[in-house]
């Protein structure tokens, strides 16, 4: 698949969050997508639950290209991807529409941050809405985001200043609390 510079530019500026550099927390995600994407739960993607789910986030593909580059990674005698297999297929997916490690942030704990609010502020206006926690839960086919009256109690569980939107300072809180290792 090629893909023209200016394509790659729009990409990385829509789906910068896609590649948020914190190792243990990219493994995490990425075991998380995998599960969410296996939607018969039997530990493999076939080509039809990745086109379907690609599609539920509004990252139309074409078909047949999605399939060539899917059945490169399939290991011989088996019908999906297996985790390994998915994690080098989005390895490969990172650098070649993203450029990889590094090409359009810091890799800084800040830069990741503000990447991960802005997937959640759709509108660009700094805080993060029950509306926009539902919308990006719901893209991810998570089912906490069935019940609104539910994403408003996880938006009060870290609303500080009790506004009922997130901001970024009370996000990059709750994150910190989310992530820091134990000793």
């Amino acid at each position: 698949m090629e893909i023209s510079n200016e394509k790659k530019k729009k990409l990385s500026r829509q789906s910068s969050s896609f590649r948020l550099r914190s190792p243990s927390l990219n493994a995490l995600r990425l075991h998380r997508v995998f599960d969410l994407f296996d939607e018969n739960n039997d530990g493999f993607i076939t080509v039809e639950e990745l086109s379907q789910a690609l599609s539920r986030l509004g990252l139309e593909a074409d078909f047949s290209d999605l399939k060539t580059t899917f059945e490169s990674f399939i290991k011989p005698d088996k019908t999906g991807l297996k985790f390994e297999d998915f994690a080098a297929l989005h390895k490969t997916l990172d650098e070649s529409f993203f450029g990889g490690e590094g090409s359009c942030c810091d890799g800084s704990p800040e830069t990741d941050l503000v990447e991960a609010f802005n997937v959640f502020d759709e509108d660009g206006d700094g805080f993060i809405s029950a509306v926009e926690l539902q919308k990006v839960l719901k893209k991810l086919g998570l089912p906490e985001a069935g019940e609104i009256e539910q994403v408003e109690k996880m938006i009060v569980s870290v609303d500080i200043n009790h506004d009922g939107r997130v901001d970024f300072f009370e996000f990059k809180n709750m994150m910190q609390v989310v992530l820091v290792p134990s000793s």
